[in-house]
């Protein structure tokens, strides 16, 4: 099980990680919070979620696969005990909560497809991605 990240390590990337979501997505950056929805919020399409990930590749010099997000939402699960038929399942609702725990519980909407998990990602989502693809990388020798 991956290393729980912490709030302290978020607020290390999240001014970075403001600014590219603000850059790439034409928003103020004050609009650009922890825990806003970067879709219902600050109009984002999935193609910008691709520009910002690529944007944030590049700032912080670390890969993030694509699906990165979904994976690691998934956590232990297998694919088959995340979601069924496109539906996530209770097990995979209870993983996802616990991984978007920055997402109010309101959000979570019941039945969830797995093609609208993006609607709940907030900035803070894509901290998470950035730690998570930092701790992966290998160390610079």
């Amino acid at each position: 099980m991956a290393a729980e990240i912490t709030q302290e390590q978020i607020m290390e990337v999240f001014p970075t990680v403001a600014d590219t979501v603000a850059d790439a997505l034409g928003c103020d950056l004050a609009d650009v919070r922890l825990d806003v929805s970067l879709i219902e919020d600050l109009d984002a399409e999935s193609i910008d979620f691709l520009d910002m990930v690529f944007r944030l590749e590049r700032a912080f010099k670390v890969k993030i696969p694509r699906g990165k997000v979904i994976e690691n939402a998934r956590g232990t699960l297998s694919e088959a005990e995340f979601e069924h038929k496109g539906i996530v399942t209770d097990a995979g609702m209870t993983q996802l909560r616990a991984y978007l725990s920055e997402v109010p519980a309101e959000r979570f909407k019941m039945p969830m497809k797995v093609k609208d998990i993006p609607r709940l990602f907030t900035p803070e989502t894509f901290c998470k991605l950035v730690i998570s693809a930092q701790r992966e990388a290998p160390a610079a020798a």
